[in-house]
């Protein structure tokens, strides 16, 4: 989830406001950004300034906005879905204001402009910063895409005009990868000629933010002799958004998924949500007999034109066997990679955009703390100077003499319970310890399963405010023979099964007990969404 604040001068900007899916929890609730300690601090934004549209950036508006109460300011279709979000709470839509890619606006002691990037979903924008000591970029996420379908590339000449650029707050989740990201183009190619080779129906799950994704299964299923049919209420609404906006103009006319059954198998092309294999999404209850008007038959193909985010593996393995069990002839990313494309920057595109800014220093953010520091590695080898690797709760300053944390704030976790925000406690202490909590102790651990057990992945994350000196090399250790242990078959039976050994062993180890905030968070190896 995104949520960084800009100050200067007493004047505050709020740019981006997401969530995340707390996968380690029971029932994966919506976790939200902390913003509970701003007012002692003297930080309430004069305005909301979004990127793009995706849920990690705009998820928690609707939750936050009304505490702030201020403008927000966003492209079309990054609107037209916070619209649908605060109708949904019954929340009036009058503050959410309209910036075309492109345009610049004063917001107190800050100069905005909005700078159009190519990304996995129309309209994203890097934000260029300027008060009277300061020209900051903010790339928000994205990538150069020479042929993003949607929108134009890159303007090469517009980002060259930029220098010089103080500062640049940068996307890191690509930054360990080699070469450039794949462009929607290539990948509209690819579903085309994997298209025409299918026999019977296809359904093919795709994220439904994708509308270039989506627009190119509408060119490939005409050029095919296919007539196209949405299933999944995400995929519904944001094809309404988009057409409302005057996206998707020369998509095919739609189907209704009651009417297929009326057209021969080689004529129908179905666009579906649930390529992460959530149990109520449209896919899942095609593969399990349970969809009212559609059902598989053997023959059928299902392709997935989209990555598995990480801790959502298990998930789409019971998928695929249960469409497996339907006969259903299944392509997926790992072994077609033409089928689907990154929406973030590799390294020869970080050091393009970087050879045009000519940035004097670099903050790298959005990934885990090894994408971080890869990207920390990149700006360095090209004189760029990028001393932090920042974390949640960083109170930055960014002056004449460059970088610097002047504070950390620790920031406890807020969950969507009940239709509220609230705290999410802390560790329960073992059965009949006695000891009062001394401090907090924030612990991240990114995993993923191993064929036995389970694997630690990068290094243990330890934000400690304990009295008590812990010993990471030893609590590192442990969780490591803990782990791989484990039958666990998702990230929340993980955590049930661990919280109660690791405040054991805690307890074992620290004079005073602190109050312990630990998550569990999936991660990658080698590629990225």
């Amino acid at each position: 989830m995104n949520l960084t604040l800009y100050g200067y001068d007493g004047d505050w900007l709020a740019v981006d406001c997401g969530m995340m899916i707390r996968q380690d929890l029971p029932d994966n609730p919506l976790q939200v950004p902390n913003i509970d300690g701003l007012p002692a601090l003297g930080i309430r934004p004069r305005a909301l300034v979004i990127t793009h549209g995706h849920e990690d950036h705009i998820g928690a508006v609707a939750w936050l906005w009304p505490r702030w109460g201020c403008d927000i300011y966003a492209t079309p279709l990054a609107a037209g879905l916070l619209r649908t979000k605060f109708a949904e709470r019954g929340l009036a839509t009058d503050a959410i204001r309209i910036v075309e890619p492109g345009e610049a606006l004063e917001c107190g002691a800050f100069l905005l402009r909005y700078l159009p990037l190519t990304h996995s979903i129309p309209e994203s924008c890097a934000l260029l910063l300027t008060t009277p000591a300061h020209r900051v970029l903010h790339t928000g996420d994205w990538k150069l895409d020479p042929e993003p379908l949607i929108g134009a590339p890159v303007d090469e000449q517009l980002f060259r005009s930029l220098p010089p650029i103080d500062l640049v707050v940068g996307d890191s989740t690509n930054a360990p990868l080699p070469g450039k990201s794949r462009s929607e183009g290539d990948v509209a190619r690819a579903l085309q000629g994997t298209l025409s080779d299918c026999q019977g129906r296809v359904i093919v799950s795709c994220f439904a933010s994708n509308l270039a994704r989506v627009l190119a299964l509408g060119h490939a299923a005409s050029h095919c002799g296919r007539r196209v049919s949405l299933m999944g209420r995400s995929m519904e609404r944001m094809v309404r958004i988009a057409r409302g906006l005057g996206y998707l103009e020369e998509f095919p006319a739609l189907v209704p998924v009651n009417d297929l059954g009326y057209l021969p198998p080689e004529e129908v092309l179905v666009i579906a949500t649930g390529s992460q294999g959530e149990p109520r999404a449209a896919l899942s209850r095609l593969a399990q007999g349970r969809h009212p008007d559609f059902e598989l038959q053997a023959g059928d193909t299902v392709i997935f034109s989209a990555k598995a985010i990480p801790g959502n593996e298990r998930h789409i393995e019971r998928l695929h066997h249960a469409l497996r069990q339907r006969d259903v002839r299944i392509l997926e990313e790992i072994h077609h990679p033409e089928l689907h494309a990154s929406g973030h920057a590799a390294q020869d595109e970080l050091n393009q955009l970087y050879e045009w800014i000519k940035p004097r220093y670099l903050l790298p953010v959005h990934g885990e703390h090894r994408h971080q520091l890869a990207h920390r590695e990149l700006a360095q080898a090209r004189g760029i100077v990028a001393p932090l690797t920042p974390t949640n709760g960083d109170l930055i300053r960014f002056d004449e003499d460059g970088l610097a944390v002047e504070a950390r704030y620790a920031q406890a976790p807020r969950i969507i319970t009940q239709d509220n925000i609230q705290p999410l406690e802390g560790l329960i202490a073992p059965k009949g310890d006695p000891k009062e909590r001394h401090g907090d102790l924030f612990l991240w651990v990114a995993v993923i399963p191993a064929d036995m057990g389970w694997v630690r992945i990068g290094r243990l994350i330890v934000d400690s405010r304990a009295t008590s000196t812990l010993d990471e090399t030893s609590l590192s250790d442990w969780l490591d023979d803990t782990l791989s242990q484990s039958e666990a078959d998702t990230l929340a039976q993980l955590r049930t099964q661990l919280q109660p050994r690791l405040m054991q062993w805690l307890s074992d180890h620290l004079r005073h007990l602190p109050t312990v905030h630990f998550q569990l968070t999936a991660a990658e190896i080698d590629m990225y969404r």
